[in-house]
Formats: C-alpha cells, sequence, structure tokens
C-alpha cells in the first residue's frame, strides 16, 4: 500500500465569504497540489472541502498521514464523527451537526484509505501548511478573477 502525506487547508475572506482551499499531496519524491474556491462559504466548509478533494483525488487505496491546522476537521473525524453517525446526524442538543453533507463526503472518502489524522498550529511555520496557505488564499483570487 502507498504512503501518502497530504497538507491541507482552507480559508475564508469574511466568514462567511469567498473562500479557497487547498492541498498538497507527497508521494516518494513527487508532489501534487490542488486548489479550488467558492464565492459565498465559511472557512469550516473549506477546510472540509481541502481534506474532501485531497483524498478523493487519489487513485488507489493509500496509507496516508493527514496534516491539517484545522482542530474542527482533526477532532471532527477522530472524534465526533461515529456518535453523529449513531446519533443521524444529530449532535449536542439533538441540533442537526453542521456541514453534515460534508462530514458524510469526508467519512465516505476516508472508507477506503488508512487515515492518521494531524494537527498542526497554524501560522506557526510549519512549511508545507504555509504551503496550503497561501496556496488557499490564491485559490480564493483565482476564483473571483473568473467571477
Amino acid at each position: 500500500m502507498k504512503h501518502v502525506y497530504i497538507y491541507a487547508d482552507g480559508s475564508c475572506r469574511g466568514n462567511p465569504g469567498p473562500g479557497g482551499w487547498a492541498a498538497l499531496l507527497r508521494y516518494q519524491r513527487r508532489e501534487k497540489e490542488i486548489s479550488g474556491g467558492e464565492p459565498d462559504t465559511t472557512n469550516n466548509r473549506m477546510e472540509l472541502m481541502a481534506a474532501i478533494e485531497a483524498l478523493a483525488s487519489l487513485k488507489e487505496a493509500c496509507s496516508i498521514d493527514f496534516y491539517t491546522d484545522s482542530q474542527y476537521v482533526q477532532k471532527g473525524i477522530t472524534l465526533w464523527l461515529a456518535s453523529w453517525k449513531k446519533r443521524n446526524w444529530r449532535g449536542s442538543g439533538n441540533k442537526p451537526v453542521k456541514n453534515a453533507d460534508l462530514w458524510q463526503k469526508l467519512d465516505h472518502e476516508t472508507q477506503r484509505h488508512q487515515v492518521k489524522w494531524h494537527w498542526v498550529r497554524g501560522h506557526s511555520g510549519h512549511v508545507e501548511n504555509e504551503r496550503v496557505d497561501l496556496l488557499a488564499k490564491k485559490a480564493i483570487d483565482l476564483m473571483l478573477k473568473k467571477i
């Protein structure tokens, strides 16, 4: 099974506002950057989209070390997801889980992989995290030029 390193980030100008997401995938000495944007979204949705799109871009099942600066994504997938699913996508107070559509997609994408989730502090000099942060911000600029 191939071992892939993924670094992902989302960004939003305003919350909600125009947003971008980006990911860096590294396998051995090869790297691939992916990114995209949406005109009206939230930061949490962009963080989730970065993870979803990164995993979806893999053509086969992989062992993955996944790095994110989003505690929302890291804790959501490792701590909260199982209980959300048991409670039919309801969280505390029996309220619907926010961004359930994207959590369901992320859950689907993780099924074929072995993923270890790692949280890194954002804007702390982590080279790959700084790189994808910049790519996500550039994705906003590119998307805004198109509309």
